[in-house]
């Protein structure tokens, strides 16, 4: 079974920082994507950052290009994104997500592909940055 764990989200002013860490176990494919999702309430979830992982490209939405940082950690199958310099719009629900979606081979292909492309998620983490 494939279990995937978010924290590290929190309430923080604008301009501030925030590591968000998802934890994933039983996964066992050699690459594959692994995409954090923002959520915001009434709208579908949208990819943000994600990386084909294995040595495999990295992909940035415009709105967080320069201050999301997506970062593996294989020796303990945990993702991360590094925030900094959040501002009010990054506020929603963050999931991690892990699959490999019409056959992605790199980050652009990962964060664009469809919600309903990804078999397994964790719960969310809730990121909230106030003016």
């Amino acid at each position: 079974q494939v279990h995937m764990v978010e924290s590290g989200g929190g309430s923080v002013q604008t301009g501030g920082s925030l590591t968000l860490s998802c934890a994933a176990s039983g996964y066992t494919a050699a690459q594959y994507c692994m995409t954090w999702f923002r959520e915001v309430p009434g709208k579908r979830r949208e990819g943000v950052a994600a990386v084909y992982t294995g040595g495999g490209s990295t992909y940035y939405a415009d709105s967080v290009k320069g201050r999301f940082t997506i970062l593996e950690e294989n020796g303990n199958n945990t993702l991360y994104l590094q925030m900094s310099n959040l501002k009010p719009d990054d506020t929603g629900m963050y999931f991690c997500a892990a699959d490999n979606p019409i056959y992605c081979t790199g980050g652009y292909c990962c964060a664009t592909s469809q919600v309903h492309e990804y078999r397994f998620w964790g719960q969310g983490t809730q990121v909230t940055v106030s003016s």
